[in-house]
């Protein structure tokens, strides 16, 4: 009986199997957003066990976990490592046609080499196996990193953080160059007026500048670039609910951040229309300076309270939201592009209704001699499983140029998840496989072969200027 997980997994033709093979297997891997900790990768850090590795803040494990009954100590609570593993081992068999039960396994083979499948009665040999590998030479972070040829990791970095680390990885013989992507969230969040002045607090003492003025808070966050500039920074991130819909002028923005800098309350409107200013400010700048802008967009976050209460974000607790996107991606892209100041953008979507919305808002942005310069994200959260990314690369093949597509990330808190570049890469093979097995596009496997070798890196190094 052939192993679940063998060469040609997810390769049922011969083209598929070529162009992988070939082409795809092995190459290097640009992870360009991820959430990495700094620390441990400054830090080379060796993980003790696979529970540290494997389950430690797996917000996809945790939720299957949940969902077949297993208490939250043994989730993201404290529960003894064996124990955790073992109520993951108990969940694995119920993931049947779940990408979890794939990655599961891919995992285990490609960092362990243990072909068997996981559950109750193997998860002991399993444990002693894996946990004796990872005391092993070459099992430390940096090793995992040359093991998988992973030349970039961005990781997603607060304006505030000193990137302490980062100049710490910089001067390192870490394998990778690990870059800090500038996230400025925070800077937007007028809903708790508290937690948003405690930050801007932050702010002022990293910058060295008081944040009396929305002109002095805007330099802050420009300075704050130049600081993520000089540890290596070429990509900045947002995660929004939307992209707003108003952009305020310089006199309401400058009033609302006073109102809102003295303690008071700010409403929907006016904290949109502050958001809008502020972005399409960060905008420019990043168009000045060269880096490329994320826009993680539609994410219902954190909707559980009763685990917001007592976990904090972060649970595992989110959903596909159902806002509204088009309006707003209109707004600061036509905006941006007025002042010819858009940056090289990224759209990621996460509602799979709107895939055609973002891939067809790419294609009306652009720039002379810059092929690609606007993006559709890859399957990003809940659809970067295999429905999700095939639908995302039908969808930009229909509406875009795959070609031209900076590929796969992953998105991940884990180690244990650069596999999901391979997952991604066998799924865009099969595809291209199955279209020369139908006649849809020729058997010319020299420009096939280059397409996929330029979508697993090639496209990603060029775009951020690797």
């Amino acid at each position: 009986m052939k192993a679940y997980i063998h060469d040609d997994f997810l390769l049922p033709n011969s083209v598929a199997r070529e162009l992988y093979h070939g082409h795809a297997e092995g190459r290097p891997i640009i992870d360009y957003h991820c959430h990495l900790s700094p620390k441990d990768l400054a830090d080379n850090r060796r993980f003790a066990n696979l529970t540290e590795i494997w389950l430690e803040g797996d917000h996809y494990k945790w939720r299957a976990m949940r969902a077949n009954g297993e208490p939250e100590a043994l989730c993201s609570g404290k529960g003894a490592p064996y124990e955790k593993f073992l109520a993951f081992a108990r969940t694995v068999p119920q993931t049947l046609r779940n990408p979890l039960h794939h990655w599961t396994h891919i995992e285990l083979a490609r960092y362990f080499g243990i072909a068997g499948l996981l559950d109750e009665k193997s998860a002991p040999a399993v444990w002693d196996s894996a946990n004796a590998q990872l005391a092993s030479e070459g099992m430390d972070s940096w090793g995992i990193l040359k093991k998988f040829n992973v030349r970039m990791i961005g990781t997603t970095d607060d304006p505030t953080d000193d990137l302490a680390h980062h100049a710490r990885l910089a001067k390192s013989a870490c394998p990778a160059k690990v870059t800090p992507s500038y996230r400025p969230d925070k800077a937007f969040a007028l809903g708790d007026i508290a937690a948003w002045n405690a930050w801007t607090d932050r702010l002022e003492a990293a910058s060295g500048l008081t944040c009396g003025r929305l002109t002095d808070f805007l330099a802050a966050l420009d300075s704050r670039i130049d600081h993520f500039i000089a540890h290596g920074c070429v990509v900045t991130d947002h995660g929004l609910f939307n992209c707003p819909e108003h952009i305020a002028g310089e006199s309401e923005a400058a009033a609302i951040f006073a109102a809102a800098r003295a303690g008071q309350a700010i409403n929907a409107v006016q904290s949109e229309a502050f958001a809008g200013h502020v972005l399409a400010f960060l905008g420019e700048r990043y168009a000045d300076k060269g880096l490329v802008m994320q826009l993680h967009l539609g994410a219902f976050r954190n909707v559980n309270t009763g685990m917001m209460q007592s976990y904090g974000p972060d649970a595992g607790c989110d959903s596909i939201g159902d806002y509204h996107q088009g309006p707003g991606l209109v707004k600061i892209l036509g905006e941006l592009s007025a002042r010819g100041k858009l940056p090289k953008t990224i759209l990621y979507n996460l509602n799979p209704a709107d895939n055609y919305l973002f891939a067809c808002m790419c294609g009306n942005f652009f720039k002379e001699g810059q092929p690609g310069w606007m993006q559709y994200g890859s399957g990003w959260w809940f659809l970067d499983q295999m429905d999700g990314m095939r639908a995302q690369i039908d969808t930009l093949s229909r509406l875009g140029l795959l070609s031209r597509f900076v590929g796969m990330l992953t998105d991940s808190r884990s180690m244990m998840s650069y596999c999901r570049h391979e997952y991604f890469r066998r799924i865009l093979c099969n595809m291209l496989g199955d279209d020369v097995e139908k006649g849809l596009v020729p058997p010319d496997m020299t420009a096939l072969g280059t397409m996929v070798e330029n979508i697993c890196h090639r496209n990603a190094e060029a775009y951020f200027g690797l």
